[in-house]
């Protein structure tokens, strides 16, 4: 599929430092407040994403990762049919549409206000039900598939390293039902064990696996993307 030259990684919006942060700014504590609320504020406030995104219109700050993996696999052709996993906000809906996506549509457990560029559906990917109606709306087989879903994590190592896995495989064997022949699948992960699992197991289905970390991602977190390039089929 031809396609217009990408541009290169995204950098992080400025701030005058090589982090892409200006000095830090931290918030008068407020009684009500929680220490884990007010950590979080302050890193809301110091985050220059979080500004960028505001400023583009773009609906969270995950949309610059996946501006950055599509700048570092060309994963988004000119036309080409997605499908969102996990859409909510929207950020990742609103880049598919801004660099050429044909057809989009989207799914998520929570309500997404409507995008003219995207369908957006409510409910569980993993209902077979809702597998059915994607793949009807999205009028093909895909050329991409993507996930940025996370469960809910119980601290307990071995309790989350199940969910992770459940999820990532979820949206493999279901990317694997509705991808065309060349088609890419992002999905997030966590460094350690089932990164390693999980790339292992898509090797079996794509030309090319590799892992990704968007500088957009926080540094002090443990995601990571799950890029499948070049799907070789359903049949295998």
């Amino acid at each position: 599929m031809s396609e217009p030259p990408r541009k290169r990684m995204v950098r992080p919006p400025g701030g005058g430092r090589d982090s892409g942060r200006g000095l830090g700014q931290r918030l008068k504590t407020a009684k009500s407040s929680t220490p884990s609320s007010q950590a979080w504020l302050e890193r809301q406030l110091n985050d220059p994403y979080v500004a960028e995104a505001k400023a583009r219109g773009y609906r969270s700050r995950a949309a610059f990762k996946l501006i950055e993996l599509d700048d570092a696999a060309r994963l988004i052709g000119r036309g080409a049919r997605a499908i969102d996993l996990g859409c909510a906000p929207g950020g990742w809906l609103q880049v598919l549409g801004e660099r050429g996506a044909g057809q989009v549509v989207g799914i998520d457990l929570l309500s997404v206000e409507p995008l003219a560029s995207a369908t957006i559906l409510k409910g569980d990917f993993t209902d077979p039900a809702c597998q059915a109606q994607l793949a009807e709306l999205v009028g093909g087989l895909a050329d991409l598939v993507l996930s940025d879903m996370a469960p809910n994590t119980t601290g307990h190592r071995q309790t989350d390293h199940i969910r992770i896995i459940g999820l990532i495989e979820a949206a493999a064997e279901f990317a694997l039902s509705v991808l065309k022949p060349g088609g890419a699948l992002v999905a997030k992960a966590f460094q350690g064990g089932e990164t390693a699992e999980a790339i292992a197991h898509l090797k079996r289905h794509f030309d090319r696996v590799r892992p990704l970390k968007p500088k957009a991602s926080r540094a002090e977190s443990a995601e990571v993307y799950l890029v499948a390039t070049g799907f070789r089929g359903s049949s295998l």
